[in-house]
């Protein structure tokens, strides 16, 4: 078979593997390298605010109906919290059969550097109160510069229903952010380019960092984390797709690019506004792919609860803690709420960790010293099943409110037909 190289996923994988072997055999040199994921990580998240913002007006505007708005909102959000909590409990089941935390020497965890995430989990551990609060923005304009998807949302909802609301008299505005809508999802091919770069740049950093080496004190771990989004990904969503009359393999091919990118970033953000023009193209609506990833890149983190489970009972078990039943029942209710605060960006899932165990004082705080070597390849999993996490929602919801046309996308898009 011939292999494509102008093909996008075929370059990052590339670029993923020589990243492997210059950080193996030049690590000072790799190490210097994570500057090239840095840049381009800025770079897709300079987009991602007005993206975000036009494509939830124009949107909710275009829907008109407010109990549709209302009714595929509140869907969405039942559905992420069902899911995100079949997550969590999957994580704790597995971490308590496999016990990967068992004799774990402890003599070194001290030695590592946690203070910036002990201080983050400091920022990060308030009430549900502090958290409705904070949804609400100061300002539109501060929110946007801070890229706070949350007020963005709350925004974009406000404005889209008041355009809904004005009836024929907002075309004008609506047509205008059709096109803004277009001129950044430009700009986002045009980044697209580089992305084989910074995947070679995040793999040289990693390794050149901490080692093939590092991955074997922790390996155990790493492997029932792995299995675990696995089993999530193919048992649970694949049930759910199935159900809903799709495939989960061809779904997962037909965003293979994206999850290629995720793969060489660690981060679902890097893809999430190639992950929306791709929906639409798959059928999905405008109007519904502009509400449910958005709003699940914050309520819906698969892999990220199931990382967040796992890693907290793995440190219980490495300090020889004997959780009870109801202790770890009261885990999962605080992990239901430290999740959703969790944004699908590279060591989120790190600092909202350090904010659950804070909130649980059953647990040091001080354990995740234990997982600072290799978090970064975990990372890597529960970004690529926090992706096709939100994928999978955004069709479940499509199908579910009628808004799911592929033939329809195909000749808007000139795309090729996708299989219902």
């Amino acid at each position: 078979m011939r292999i494509n190289f102008r093909n996008l996923t075929v370059q990052v994988l590339i670029a993923i593997i020589l990243g492997v072997l210059v950080g193996h055999f030049f690590p000072k040199f790799g190490a210097e390298l994570k500057v090239l994921a840095d840049i381009f990580v800025k770079l897709i998240k300079m987009v991602i605010p007005p993206i975000v913002f036009f494509t939830i007006v124009t949107g909710i505007a275009g829907m008109g109906d407010m109990k549709k708005v209302g009714k595929i909102g509140g869907k969405a959000l039942i559905y992420f919290e069902i899911v995100t909590t079949i997550a969590l409990a999957i994580g704790i089941v597995v971490v308590n059969l496999v016990k990967p935390g068992v004799g774990i020497d402890m003599s070194t965890a001290g030695s590592q550097d946690i203070s910036k995430y002990t201080k983050a989990a400091e920022e990060t551990s308030h009430g549900f109160v502090d958290f409705i609060v904070s949804i609400i923005p100061d300002n539109f304009v501060a929110a946007m510069a801070k890229g706070d998807l949350l007020p963005i949302l709350f925004f974009a909802l406000l404005f889209g229903l008041s355009l809904a609301a004005m009836g024929s008299k907002a075309d004008a505005v609506i047509q205008l952010f059709d096109k803004l809508t277009h001129g950044f999802f430009g700009i986002v091919n045009m980044i697209m380019k580089v992305s084989p770069i910074a995947a070679f740049g995040a793999m040289s950093y990693t390794i050149g960092n901490f080692g093939i080496d590092s991955l074997s004190n922790l390996a155990k771990l790493m492997a029932s984390v792995y299995l675990t989004m696995f089993l999530f990904i193919i048992g649970v969503l694949g049930l759910i797709a199935r159900y809903y009359q799709f495939n989960i393999f061809s779904f997962i091919k037909y965003i293979r690019e994206e999850i290629m990118l995720v793969l060489g970033t660690s981060s679902s953000e890097s893809a999430l506004p190639r992950m929306m023009e791709r929906l639409e193209k798959y059928g999905c609506s405008k109007s519904v792919v502009g509400l449910v990833i958005p709003t699940g890149y914050s309520f819906n983190l698969d892999g990220t609860a199931i990382y967040l489970s796992m890693a907290a009972i793995f440190i219980a078990q490495a300090y020889g803690i004997d959780l009870t039943i109801w202790q770890e029942l009261t885990l999962l209710g605080i992990l239901m709420l430290t999740s959703k605060g969790a944004a699908g960006v590279t060591g989120s899932g790190f600092i909202t960790l350090a904010a659950t165990l804070a909130a649980f004082p059953m647990i040091p705080v001080e354990g995740i010293a234990l997982l600072l070597g290799v978090d970064r390849f975990m990372s890597e999993a529960r970004a690529i099943t926090n992706l096709i996490g939100n994928g999978v929602a955004t069709v479940v919801i499509a199908k579910s409110e009628n808004e799911f046309h592929p033939a329809d996308a195909a000749e808007r898009e000139n795309a090729p037909v996708v299989s219902a």
